[in-house]
């Protein structure tokens, strides 16, 4: 399994709950729920820089200053979804 999420980078190992699913309801090892459910991408659509700031906003709904949200999506660009 994968420590964190291969399209968000949150961290997913240990915790079945934040695990994405396959087509088969099974849990999956790389995504996380909020980024893949039932076999595919809850946002298809999403460039690099959308899931950027899409978390940068979640983190900060979260109560994250906006730099410490900034500093922790450094690294989405070099996961699995997005180093094609």
């Amino acid at each position: 399994m994968n420590k964190n999420c291969q399209s968000c980078n949150m961290p997913i190992k240990g915790d079945p709950e934040k695990q994405g699913t396959n087509s088969d309801g099974t849990k999956n090892n790389e995504y996380c729920v909020y980024c893949y459910q039932n076999g595919a991408f809850t946002q298809p659509e999403f460039s690099v820089k959308d899931m950027q700031e899409f978390c940068i906003v979640k983190m900060k709904e979260m109560g994250l200053p906006k730099p410490l949200g900034w500093l922790f999506t450094r690294g989405i660009p070099k996961l699995k979804r997005w180093s094609k």
